[in-house]
């Protein structure tokens, strides 16, 4: 069996859809469904069971025998940036991954967790899997990179795969949940649906309107790596896990604009806003994953480019479902 925590969200049911490809449907998807939207990420995907996120931590905890465990995918996170409950974030954060890591070492399993780029806060340093690079400016990001310190403090002690990635900005089918926290051409494409224009944020920081910088990773090559380490459980360590390329927002937005004018016949434009007070000096703008270290590992599979990711991503969005832009 798999297990896969934060299964209905994001990156995990899109795991879960590359297991599928492979035949394997004896998962065990873990995951808070408050939000009931989530289900819709899993309506078309096979998987054995569900179990609520306390409900699983109990029963690990209880000692309950869940038979032969092969790999546990840890996604499951409170991943909201803006929440300063610093004892509720490391409780569900920093603490939960903590008792599967020991759990999946004593079972045997492979422990494959999400990290987080925001470990790396402003990243005046850059953005190496390195101590002096990490400076978390946020809650979400200091539960982050605590795990990690706490997963490199056992270097030496672990004798089953541990793996974390540090995910940098992650687009595309099955985000529709995240709403607010949805990805750029998410809202860029709802935009162009509902009034044909994609508003992004005027300059900032010395660069111009619409030209800060992220590194977009499209989910399914996101997911792709996960597969490839869980193939080769001889692999451990933190890796970032980005394309190794940052392009400006104004790349997303020419690309989503692009679509619509090819397969919809619609002429939109793009208009910047000011840039919102708050987020000044707290705002990165500009992040481009160090691969280095996932290539060294012997990851060599590509990263879709914003143009080419963008444009399968509205494929799959535009594709007749209205549940699909629906949050």
């Amino acid at each position: 069996m798999i297990i896969v925590t934060g299964g209905a969200g994001l990156i995990g049911s899109n795991i879960i859809a590359q297991l599928n490809t492979r035949g394997i449907t004896d998962i065990l998807v873990v995951d808070h469904m408050k939000n009931g939207r989530k289900m819709r990420n899993l309506a078309d995907l096979n998987t054995r069971d569900y179990l609520d996120r306390q409900d699983f931590l109990n029963q690990i905890q209880a000692g309950h025998n869940f038979g032969e465990v092969e790999a546990v995918f840890h996604l499951g996170a409170c991943s909201t940036t803006t929440e300063w409950d610093g004892q509720f974030i490391m409780r569900n954060n920093f603490e939960y991954s903590k008792v599967l890591l020991h759990w999946c070492q004593a079972i045997g399993a492979q422990y494959l967790y999400a990290s987080s780029a925001s470990v790396y806060g402003l990243a005046e340093n850059g953005f190496r899997e390195d101590r002096a690079c990490e400076k978390p400016i946020n809650m979400y990001a200091y539960s982050k990179f605590q795990f990690d310190q706490y997963v490199r403090s056992l270097a030496g002690q672990l004798e089953h795969q541990v793996v974390g990635f540090r995910y940098f900005n992650v687009y595309g089918p099955r985000e529709a949940h995240k709403a607010p926290m949805s990805s750029t051409p998410f809202h860029f494409n709802n935009q162009i649906v509902a009034k044909c224009v994609c508003k992004l944020f005027a300059g900032t920081d010395g660069y111009g309107d619409g030209e800060q910088q992220r590194d977009f990773v499209f989910v399914e090559d996101a997911a792709a790596v996960n597969l490839w380490f869980f193939d080769h459980p001889d692999k451990s360590g933190i890796f970032n896990l980005g394309s190794g390329r940052a392009q400006p927002f104004n790349d997303v937005a020419r690309a989503v604009v692009a679509w619509h004018k090819e397969h919809r016949a619609v002429n939109a434009s793009i208009e910047y806003t000011p840039f919102p007070e708050h987020l000044k000096g707290s705002y990165q703008s500009y992040t481009q994953a160090d691969i280095s270290a996932l290539r060294a590992a012997g990851y060599d599979g590509c990263f879709l480019s914003v143009e080419e990711g963008v444009s399968k991503y509205l494929d799959w969005l535009n594709a007749g479902d209205p549940t699909r832009l629906e949050g």
